[in-house]
């Protein structure tokens, strides 16, 4: 703690309470349920727990109450609260391919198999504010029809079945993947490491980036293969049992972005992939973190690196909202010494300059004199 902050613990006390005021408000209104946040701000509770790490809807729910809704200060409250969780080991990789979609959409094929599902979406919305959700009316039931499941194959599956499109690859049997939350970073990075980074990163950040991107600033020529929301479950490998146990279901949003790419001496034409995988419906940020992803595999496939989108230091070292919210909101932090000492400086400083300036306009007049 800094010594100056000492001397102001009441005042700090009142700011506390004061806030605490402000974040209630007028009394005469209902105060918010988490469970009416969880529902009717779902968007919201999912960003923060997708950047936040840490999928738990009412822990969400509770951040962005505390927070005043404050996106990014409700984000750093679940990381802090994050690091008071033990730990139990580490679920198996989520088969996004046998997920329970409930949106899944291409802008690549028009006619996939399994189908195009809009689901809940903004996009095709008119974007003028409805007066009758001030009203609080009745909201009608969407429609539903049965239908029997249909296998979902991935779009890159099916570019790969002509070779147009990179292999996906295999994992190597002993490879570990890392662990952003219990290592530290170290550059180069391992794509696995780097998608952990890009995950979690702010949402703003990454639109900015994966924007420029298609803005000129890296070859990057990008398709929506797919975007698919929808309901994952979860298996725990348990060394005494012979079989992975359910542990239940997160809903996610996966996007995988097919880029173009004109091919080497080693490589024919073929498409390239970038990954997005976040938690929750948040398809703008899977979506940004997949133009990100690709950006940052420009070394990868021997392309120059001309952007700030394909600078894998710049990119991941900058795009943690809670470093960089920490980093810039400590400047309000008193600095009295420092700047004193800065004061100081600039003083003798302009008292020099000002002695030179003084002892040139002497000569001047004495050389005009003479």
């Amino acid at each position: 703690m800094y010594v100056a902050v000492k001397g102001g613990e009441a005042a700090i006390r009142n700011a506390h309470k004061l806030l605490a005021d402000r974040r209630r408000g007028d009394r005469s209104v209902p105060a918010l349920r988490l469970d009416q946040i969880v529902e009717q701000l779902a968007l919201g509770v999912d960003r923060v727990m997708s950047e936040g790490s840490l999928y738990d809807r009412e822990l969400a729910a509770l951040a962005i109450v505390q927070a005043r809704g404050d996106m990014i200060e409700a984000i750093f409250l679940v990381r802090a609260y994050r690091t008071t969780l033990p730990r139990f080991g580490y679920t198996r990789a989520i088969e996004t391919g046998s997920m329970l979609v409930e949106r899944r959409v291409s802008a690549t094929y028009k006619d996939l198999p399994g189908g195009q599902l809009l689901g809940p979406t903004f996009d095709y919305t008119h974007r003028l504010l409805d007066p009758e959700l001030a009203a609080g009316g009745e909201v009608a039931e969407p429609e539903q029809r049965a239908g029997e499941a249909e296998a979902m194959p991935r779009v890159a599956a099916i570019l790969a079945r002509e070779g147009l499109i990179e292999p996906d690859g295999d994992m190597p049997g002993d490879h570990v993947p890392g662990d952003i939350t219990r290592e530290p970073l170290e550059f180069p990075m391992a794509r696995d490491i780097r998608l952990q980074a890009l995950s979690r990163g702010d949402e703003g950040f990454l639109l900015a980036l994966g924007y420029s991107t298609q803005r000129g600033y890296a070859r990057n020529h990008p398709f929506v293969g797919e975007v698919r929301i929808g309901e994952v479950e979860l298996e725990l490998d348990v060394p005494e049992l012979p079989f992975a146990v359910p542990l239940g279901s997160i809903r996610v949003t996966e996007c995988q972005m097919v880029n173009q790419f004109k091919g080497s001496a080693k490589a024919p034409p073929q498409f390239t992939r970038g990954y997005g995988l976040v938690f929750g419906q948040s398809e703008r940020k899977a979506m940004a973190m997949a133009l990100c992803d690709r950006a940052l595999r420009a070394t990868e496939f021997g392309e120059d690196v001309i952007a700030a989108a394909q600078d894998e230091e710049f990119v991941i070292s900058h795009s943690d909202n809670v470093q960089a919210t920490g980093f810039v909101e400590h400047l309000k932090l008193p600095h009295y010494v420092d700047f004193q000492a800065e004061l100081d400086l600039v003083r003798r400083m302009r008292a020099a300059h000002d002695a030179r300036e003084n002892a040139g306009k002497a000569d001047e007049k004495r050389q005009a004199a003479e």
